[in-house]
C-alpha cells in the first residue's frame, strides 16, 4: 500500500510541475523541444525528422513546431 501512496504521490507532483511550467510559460508553450536541436542527442549533426532543418538553421528557427 505505502509503494501505491508514493507513486500517486510522485505522478501528482510531475503533472503539477508540468502544468505549472505551462501556466507560467507565455501561450503555454514549451520552447526547444525538438531533439535535433540538443547537441547531446544529435552528436552527428543529422537534420530533424519532423521539419528537416540541420541544428545550425534552428537559431533563427520560427516555426511553431519547435517554439
Amino acid at each position: 500500500m505505502g509503494i501505491f501512496v508514493i507513486t500517486i504521490v510522485l505522478l501528482l507532483l510531475a503533472f503539477a510541475g508540468i502544468a505549472i511550467k505551462i501556466w507560467g510559460k507565455k501561450d503555454g508553450k514549451f520552447a526547444g523541444t525538438c531533439a535535433s536541436q540538443s547537441p547531446f542527442l544529435n552528436k552527428d549533426g543529422d537534420a530533424c525528422g519532423f521539419c528537416g532543418k540541420t541544428p545550425d538553421q534552428f537559431e533563427n528557427c520560427t516555426e511553431e513546431v519547435h517554439s
